[in-house]
């Protein structure tokens, strides 16, 4: 029971990332570096503040916590650093390739050095006992997430150019699949950060928190990586495409509604690895289930991402022997979902 409840917090979490994209589509005017920036402050910095408090006991602080895992706050955000390269192309993946194929191309690769890569880094034997589960799951996983990239082409050969500029205004194919592609393995540095800062959670725990949020503040400083990483990118971006007059120079209505938006895809993005950190409470330590959360959680990324792909008419054109392969390719990922405890 306990497993089923951690897989329905992860899931909660997916779907709320996967839904982030949606409300930056409603942010005007403002250039894909401005948004992106402000978006950036409420996803790695604002909402994981305030998450990470909910791990500090009382009569302790944040700093405290985040000191007494022995220099572990600084590999965390070393680590973060990188995988805000995997952020920022992220990003520009969904641009050139829409909700659902960007995510299924970038998060499919995430999941594999996210979850194989840090099973090595332990010494963990990936051709027997629990090492050959995890394999054999990660290896359905990645077999779904190619099924979905393989109907991601059929779209691309079916539909004609106008279509594909309905679809996704900026659809651009080969660069969007290295995009993609880069954004997946430098988003992984994330899994390694989480397993860096393991004795900032350690530590937590001994001084007081909750198991239930004893990982929050690990993320937090993964998080502000990423930050600075995106910022100083966004930044060179604002000053030379001239767009640094964007986040003030717009009528009040406008920059409301696009601070708004921002913070809603902030707390939505944000949501997955809350649902992570809080999902993983329920999982026996040391378990197979344990060591394959990070690919659980890019899989139903994959999955919810690609609903929201057909909702927002993204396969609209596309023939419906497209739209059963992805759907086959969406069955695949969850089924990789309970594979490891059927072996």
């Amino acid at each position: 029971m306990n497993t089923v409840i951690g897989l329905l917090i992860i899931a909660i979490g997916a779907m709320g990332q996967s839904s982030s994209y949606v409300p930056i589509k409603k942010v005007k005017i403002w250039a894909w570096e401005s948004f992106w920036l402000v978006q950036g402050i409420f996803a790695w910095l604002v909402f994981p503040f305030l998450g990470a408090l909910l791990a500090v006991p009382e009569e302790h602080t944040l700093i405290e916590v985040l000191s007494s895992g022995e220099g572990a706050a600084l590999k965390a955000l070393f680590f973060g650093a990188l995988w805000g390269i995997g952020g920022l192309t992220f990003g520009l993946s969904m641009r050139y390739l829409g909700v659902a194929l960007g995510q299924s191309i970038a998060l499919g690769t995430c999941s594999a050095f996210g979850t194989l890569i840090p099973a090595l880094m332990v010494g963990t034997d990936l051709f027997s006992g629990k090492g050959l589960v995890l394999l054999v799951g990660v290896c359905v996983a990645i077999a779904g997430i190619s099924v979905i990239g393989y109907a991601g082409s059929l779209r691309s050969q079916n539909m004609t150019e106008e279509q594909k500029k309905a679809a996704v205004k900026d659809f651009a194919l080969g660069k969007g699949l290295l995009v993609a592609l880069l954004a997946g393995v430098m988003s992984a540095c994330f899994s390694l950060g989480l397993e860096a800062a393991e004795p900032i959670k350690v530590a937590a725990i001994k001084l007081g928190s909750q198991p239930l949020f004893a990982g929050l503040p690990a993320i937090l400083m993964i998080t502000v990586g990423g930050f600075i990483t995106n910022a100083v990118y966004c930044i060179f971006q604002n000053i030379k495409n001239k767009t640094g007059k964007d986040y003030f120079g717009v009528p009040s209505g406008v920059f409301i509604n696009n601070v708004l938006f921002c913070a809603l895809a902030g707390i939505l993005w944000y949501s997955q690895f809350f649902g992570l950190a809080m999902g993983k409470s329920f999982f026996v330590e040391g378990s197979v289930m344990m060591a394959f959360s990070w690919s659980i959680l890019m899989s139903l990324n994959v999955t919810f991402s690609n609903v929201w792909g057909i909702v927002l008419k993204e396969w609209k054109g596309a023939g419906s022997k497209t739209v059963a392969v992805l759907i086959l390719g969406m069955l695949i990922l969850i089924f990789s979902l309970i594979l490891p405890n059927l072996l």
